[in-house]
């Protein structure tokens, strides 16, 4: 079953409440998506921590409901 861009931008936001979550549907079908995601909260963390707090974020749900995220993180400038 796929997964709405707002359920993964809801879930990031729930971990990370001051992250500004941009989604995109890269193929149209609910199951395949990137996500930017920006956070104070990856300060100071390697880029494999920061990804990690995010599919942390998401439950579980990579592989299952979620198919495919490519993902990006960033500090706030």
């Amino acid at each position: 079953m796929a997964m709405a861009a707002d359920e993964i931008e809801t879930l990031i936001r729930a971990a990370l409440p001051d992250a500004e979550v941009t989604i995109k549907d890269l193929a149209g079908d609910g199951d395949h998506y990137s996500a930017h995601v920006v956070s104070a909260t990856f300060a100071g963390k390697p880029r494999v921590a920061q990804h990690k707090l995010v599919y942390e974020a998401l439950g579980g749900r990579m592989g299952g409901a979620l198919h495919a995220l490519q993902l990006t993180t960033a500090v706030p400038n």
